[in-house]
């Protein structure tokens, strides 16, 4: 055989087998589908008609094992009484048929059950179908707090702009995407020995973890960027491109507690990127210091106050506990709406 016709084998194979890749896919999907309009239709059944449209305590366990055996000994396993259970909560928390999304799964859907609040409910299931979120990387949001960490950031910044009226465009926008803090507990680093490069090196061997944990559009561009002003180098130490903001985002990491210094170097970074690298069509460039600890005096009393370009962050390299994570939440609200008291008293 010669080596066109091998070349031409090789695509035609290549070819196939990526059309019998499609169609399994398309297989799987419809099935998962047919599964989870399914399981809606047996919930309504369940609430419907077994309790006459009534969500009454009186119909529990008892009648569901009775339900379960019956089924099991007609159609074999699945209809446990766990089963069934989540089967007929999918119907309570997703009334309207029209509502439930085939884009999303079974396993999807029983991440979603467990979220209380209607808003943060919603808000994951529109993620998780537009971000293409598998059913872990949902079910790892949620565990985070990912939604309540987004919207304390969008607080926070709300509590800056109504403090001050001059607010950009800019900051607007970035509020939406950014927030505080940040978890990054799949890098593995609980030895607190760890140096800046391991964090940086940590965060490259994870990237795709760590694009799900920065947020929506943004892409990787590089680590450890040279920008050079008159004879000076600057290395900045990782670098992404938001295709939403339409802007560059610049990454300094930092060990331990922000530093004015961290502020102002980032400051500088921002400028010279804007000045050298930014393109005519491109939103201004963004700095994000991402520390092992905020000082609040700094955030205060720095560049942050007044410079809408540049965030500050914290980043726990280890995954706290819901109840830890709430406090810190609670704590971040606390500190801007105390801020923005003292600027009020100062007015």
């Amino acid at each position: 055989m010669t080596a066109l016709n091998t070349t031409g084998l090789s695509k035609l194979v290549e070819a196939i087998a990526g059309q019998i890749e499609q169609a399994r896919n398309q297989v799987r999907q419809s099935v998962n589908s047919a599964m989870v309009q399914s399981y809606w239709q047996i919930g309504r059944l369940i609430v419907e008609e077994e309790q006459q449209g009534e969500n009454r305590a009186a119909y529990g366990k008892q009648q569901l094992q009775q339900l379960s055996k019956q089924l099991t000994e007609r159609l074999g396993k699945g209809f446990d009484v766990g089963n069934l259970r989540n089967m007929r909560q999918f119907y309570l928390t997703f009334p309207i048929h029209d509502a439930v999304r085939s884009e999303l799964s079974w396993t999807h859907y029983r991440a979603l059950m467990r979220i209380d609040t209607p808003a943060a409910r919603d808000w994951y299931l529109q993620e998780a179908i537009s971000q293409s979120w598998s059913a872990r990387a949902l079910e790892r949001q949620i565990s985070t707090l990912y939604y309540e960490r987004l919207l304390a950031s969008q607080e926070k910044a709300a509590v800056e702009h109504e403090a001050q009226a001059n607010t950009q465009p800019l900051a607007e926008s970035a509020k939406d995407y950014l927030r505080d803090p940040y978890i990054l507990d799949f890098l593995n680093l609980q030895d607190q020995t760890y140096q800046e490069s391991e964090l940086e090196q940590a965060i490259i061997s994870n990237l795709q973890q760590f694009l799900l944990e920065l947020g929506k559009g943004f892409a990787f561009v590089e680590r450890q960027q040279r920008i050079r002003f008159e004879d000076e180098d600057f290395y900045i130490d990782l670098v992404f491109y938001n295709f939403k903001l339409k802007c560059f985002l610049l990454v300094d990491l930092k060990l331990g507690k922000l530093k004015h210094q961290d502020i102002g170097q980032m400051d500088t970074y921002v400028r010279l990127y804007d000045e050298q690298r930014k393109g005519d069509d491109d939103n201004p460039t963004i700095g994000l210091v991402l520390c092992s600890e905020k000082s609040e005096a700094v955030v205060k009393y720095s560049v942050l106050a007044d410079q809408k370009q540049l965030f500050a962050a914290k980043y726990l390299p280890y995954l706290p506990t819901e109840e830890e994570l709430k406090r810190e939440l609670e704590r971040e609200r606390e500190q801007a709406l105390a801020q923005l008291q003292q600027q009020e008293l100062e007015r």
